[in-house]
C-alpha cells in the first residue's frame, strides 16, 4: 500500500508543476489501475472499465481549479465597476476570492 501511496503522491506532485494532456492523464489512469490490482488493493475481472472510472475521476480532479478559476473571474467581473472605483488590486482580489473558493469547497489544490 505504501508504494501505491507514494506513487499517487508523485502523480500529485507532477500535476501541480506542470499540465498535463489528456492522453498522459489516461496513461496515468491505467498506471494506477495496474498497480492497485498488482499490490492487491482492488480484485477486478474488469480492468478497462475500473481504468475509465479512475481516468474520469482524475480528470474531474484535475480540473477542479480551472472551474475555481472560472467561478473567481465571473464573480470579480460581477464588482468590477465597484473595484475600479476604490482601486482594488485584480491580482490581490483573485488570491482573496479563490482561497475563500477553496475553504468553501474543501478543495485541496
Amino acid at each position: 500500500m505504501l508504494y501505491v501511496l507514494d506513487y499517487l503522491f508523485h502523480i500529485s506532485h507532477l500535476i501541480r508543476t506542470m499540465l498535463l494532456s489528456k492522453e498522459y492523464v489516461g496513461y496515468l489512469a491505467r498506471q494506477v489501475t495496474k498497480k492497485l490490482i498488482a499490490g492487491e488493493f482492488i480484485e477486478t475481472k474488469a480492468a478497462a472499465a475500473v481504468t475509465e472510472k479512475v481516468h474520469a475521476s482524475m480528470l474531474e480532479e484535475f480540473s477542479l481549479e480551472d472551474r475555481i478559476n472560472d467561478e473567481v473571474r465571473v464573480i470579480l467581473e460581477a464588482y468590477s465597476a465597484e473595484m475600479q472605483k476604490t482601486g482594488a488590486n485584480y491580482q490581490e482580489m483573485f488570491r482573496k476570492v479563490k482561497n475563500e473558493l477553496v475553504r468553501k469547497y474543501k478543495a485541496v489544490l
